[in-house]
């Protein structure tokens, strides 16, 4: 498939990563450098020019596109950038935006902007935020098969009951499967004498309620009960962040400085306690009890600015921290000094849009640590090499680095074993390094 991806920053690169071994893909970027970069680091054919000019999309094939994906930093230009390729072909054209409001508009006009499939980064970053916010030490939550399995990555404690133990002796939770684990930049397949260390990222798969005892194990101190919310800063996401708290019957807490911006969200946001203040200011913290959170999200505008006041919170005594992060570089360090969860909106929307893009092979995609593993769900068609065999089998066909974590059939759930026969419509959700994920998805 031939693909054009006009914007070459943080989101636009992570598409084009994934996609230039199965896709013929074309970048397009007005930053000569950047296009130097591109030209000698993947396997794309990198364009200079403006994505909103015909000129530079039919230097780039557009015509002969089957996907245009406009995903610069712009919401407007992205738009222009899909009419504009509508005129040049019937290419599916995918648009990413900040804004909800633009997203609500297409919703509710069809065909709007000449955009087939658009993406909210704001929408998506907050949506993620309250997944990974209900499971205590999670670092990344997602939902599989109809919410029948969900996947998650855990950071083990040192105390943590299973800290130093093999995955055999850690395996005793139903309906649970270990997948993957990651330390330091190293990722491993689980596999039974695995050891599983202090500050370890272990990936499980397995039934909502068998996760959540799970991540019960994880923590030294864990709470049920994880209904005190505050979230620093007024920004669209820390705006969404709290409208996704109240869809889900909590009432939040919300901390902003600006007098109109309080105000405004305050009028917007009935079942959420808008507090205008400088959420560095100990006094004031002190005052409202913000130590006995269970979770502070900081969201304001710099990315300096969330991690002074996720440590802030931290040494207060707060339970759990998440911090939003525009540049994916400071990921690592907000977590290697005391930051529980970094989360980049970038990153959330490049991989909505590599999800999109695999629609026709997998389910759903969750990319971990990266991109340096991902968990899919396929659903096995009467032609797959694994329809009919036991899965004991069916790895002998599979590279190494794959784990079948849970079997969803007929809406029940199966844990998978040695001996499990998978049948033509079962619904698969699966653990694999990235660098054979090509090859995985060309078998099943």
């Amino acid at each position: 498939m031939h693909v054009v991806v006009v914007g070459a920053g943080e989101v636009g690169t992570a598409i084009a990563k994934n996609l230039e071994s199965s896709h013929d893909v074309v970048v397009i970027d007005q930053d000569p450098d950047v296009i130097e970069e591109l030209t000698y680091s993947l396997d794309v054919l990198a364009v200079e020019g403006d994505g909103t000019e015909i000129r530079a999309l039919k230097e780039a094939s557009a015509d002969e596109a089957s996907l245009v994906i406009a995903c610069t930093d712009d919401d407007e230009v992205n738009l222009v950038i899909c009419g504009a390729a509508r005129t040049l072909s019937d290419a599916f054209t995918i648009a990413r935006v900040r804004r909800r409001t633009l997203l609500e508009t297409w919703e509710g006009s069809q065909g709007a902007f000449g955009v087939d499939f658009m993406v909210c980064t704001d929408l998506l970053t907050a949506q993620a935020i309250f997944r990974i916010s209900g499971l205590p030490a999670a670092q990344d939550v997602d939902m599989f098969a109809g919410g029948l399995v969900r996947m998650a990555e855990f950071e083990v404690e040192p105390k943590s009951s299973i800290a130093r133990q093999t995955v055999s002796e850690a395996d005793r939770y139903d309906s649970l499967t270990f997948a993957g684990l990651f330390r330091d930049n190293e990722m491993t397949v689980a596999r039974g004498d695995t050891e599983i260390l202090p500050g370890d990222r272990v990936v499980v798969i397995g039934s909502p309620d068998s996760v959540r005892g799970f991540a019960n194990d994880v923590v030294t101190v864990c709470d049920e009960n994880r209904d005190e919310v505050v979230i620093v800063g007024a920004s669209e996401i820390g705006y969404q962040t709290a409208r996704e708290f109240e869809e889900h019957g909590y009432k939040p807490r919300l901390i902003e400085q600006d007098h109109g911006r309080a105000r405004e969200v305050a009028e917007a946001l009935p079942n959420t306690l808008v507090m205008e203040s400088d959420a560095t200011d100990i006094e004031f913290l002190d005052r409202e009890h913000v130590d006995e959170a269970d979770i502070v999200i900081a969201a304001l505008g710099s990315d300096e600015k969330n991690l002074l006041v996720s440590l802030l919170a931290r040494r207060l005594g707060v339970d759990r921290t998440v911090a939003v992060i525009e540049n994916l570089e400071y990921a690592d360090l907000f977590e290697t000094v005391g930051v529980d969860v970094a989360i980049n909106p970038r990153e959330e929307t490049a991989e909505e849009i590599v999800r999109f893009t695999r629609s026709n092979r997998a389910e759903k995609v969750a990319m971990l640590e990266h991109d340096r593993a991902e968990v899919i769900e396929i659903e096995v068609g009467p032609e797959s090499a694994l329809t009919g065999n036991a899965i004991m089998d069916s790895m002998e066909r599979l590279p190494d680095g794959v784990v079948i974590g849970a079997i969803s059939r007929g809406g029940s759930l199966i844990t998978p074993r040695g001996s499990t026969v998978l049948r033509p419509g079962d619904h698969v959700v699966m653990f694999v390094d990235a660098n054979v994920l090509e090859e995985v998805l060309d078998v099943v």
